[in-house]
């Protein structure tokens, strides 16, 4: 008599295992591939089991054989994810001693993954944008590490202080991570070129050799006519908006607002026509905040190098103020399809403008030549990423966000802090 899943051979006396068989785990590897494709597409809480299954022309409960429920069945996918990501950074460890090396070498095994994800030549990853949904032991232990091999590739802890490493790796994660938002515009036979570009802003930033560090004024992100912190309507956008940051859309649902507000449903709706529109209503808020701070910092005067880092910081504090959060472009990822479209041509309209931003900082001579391209999308990921700072670096008061996280960006990832 034999266990299917381990092959367990009875016989008088104890059992023997000789672990699963190449077939169990065939099928289970291949379960894990269309949960992958699922949470891509629905984010952990919209995939569902039957989804999973009827990708493999299978029933639920055959899925249920392999993986007792949906979250064990998340939690397989991330972690083989969070296992490739390892693999990208051991890449990066074993570049040597140099950190401007080691970060090249990071970013290449990326971006070779991706060719050879294009080629069918490798499984796709799992995004991990609402990761916290799951609230997984294993899963968050294994981020952790994962998180500590990236900040490793940086400088040496003697080199670089606790707070400034812990968010010069945030941000570098979160850049790599964003990636696959914009890859698609490019094609795959231009992705070593793309690589070499992109690990020339994150080595040496934007500013020309020998350039400073502009003096920034504070900006005002508020105008005439805004509800108050307390107006039911910002309330439940704020609500909203900080369940979808964590979250996901699904996650976001009528009820887990509500509670958090510590309202009934019934208040809810008599405040809100639906979740869809509220949600809409969250994305759009995020959308004006962004566009005033490009404004304000036009207003200001100065280089395009100026207005650039102005409207990156202040959109940075105000993430980090505990204030009402803008809502993380990452949240696209787990929209319905009806909603998505709309929702990135938005983003891609405030990519769009960084680019030509940084296009006059080109022509004033405040930011050097680069691929104006990819740094727009570098500046849109260190905004989103920002919702995640305070989580890797505890205490961050919101005056020190321009030292430890926005210069970083500007300078290069290898410049020793101020």
């Amino acid at each position: 008599m034999t266990d299917r899943a381990n092959d367990v051979d009875v016989e008088a006396g104890a059992p023997v295992r000789r672990g699963p068989t190449r077939r169990f785990e065939a099928r289970r590897n291949d379960i894990i591939r269309s949960a992958i494709t699922e949470m891509n597409r629905k984010g952990v809480r919209g995939m569902t089991l039957g989804e999973v299954a009827a990708r493999l022309n299978l029933v639920p409960t055959a899925v249920i054989y392999y993986f007792r429920n949906k979250e064990e069945l998340a939690a397989a996918a991330l972690l083989q994810g969070l296992e490739m990501f390892q693999g990208l950074a051991g890449a990066g460890a074993r570049a040597g001693p140099d950190e401007t090396a080691r970060l090249a070498a990071f970013v290449e095994a990326y971006f070779d993954f991706r060719r050879r994800l294009a080629r069918g030549e490798a499984d796709e990853a799992p995004l991990f944008n609402d990761i916290r949904a799951l609230n997984s032991a294993p899963v968050n232990e294994a981020f952790v590490e994962m998180f500590r091999q990236v900040r490793a590739l940086l400088a040496a802890p003697e080199r670089l202080p606790r707070q400034h490493a812990n968010a010069r790796a945030h941000l570098l994660l979160s850049e790599i991570l964003w990636i696959p938002a914009w890859l698609g515009r490019i094609q795959p036979g231009d992705y070593p070129r793309t690589a070499a570009r992109t690990v020339d802003i994150l080595t040496r930033g934007f500013l020309p050799s020998g350039a400073s560090w502009p003096d920034l004024r504070p900006l005002s992100l508020e105008r005439a006519g805004d509800p108050s912190a307390q107006a039911s309507s910002e309330l439940f956008l704020r609500a909203a908006t900080e369940l979808i940051n964590e979250e996901g859309y699904h996650g976001a649902s009528v009820e887990r607002i509500s509670a958090r507000l510590n309202v009934s449903k019934g208040a809810f709706y008599h405040h809100n026509a639906g979740k869809d529109e509220l949600v809409a209503a969250c994305f759009q808020r995020t959308f004006d905040i962004m566009w005033r701070a490009i404004h304000a910092a036009e207003a200001e005067g100065g280089s395009g190098l100026e207005v650039l880092v102005g409207a990156a910081t202040a959109l940075i504090e105000r993430q980090v103020s505990g204030g009402a959060p803008l809502l993380r472009s990452s949240a696209l990822t787990t929209l319905p399809e009806g909603m998505r479209s709309g929702m990135l041509e938005a983003f891609d309209r405030l990519s769009h403008r960084f680019a030509s931003i940084i296009c006059d900082g080109i022509a004033d001579g405040s930011i050097r030549p680069l691929d104006v391209n990819i740094a727009a999308q570098m500046v849109t990921a260190a905004i989103n990423a920002a919702a995640e700072l305070s989580s890797w670096t505890r205490g961050i008061a919101p005056a020190a966000v321009a030292e430890l996280y926005v210069r970083p960006l500007f300078e290069g990832l290898v410049s020793p802090p101020a």
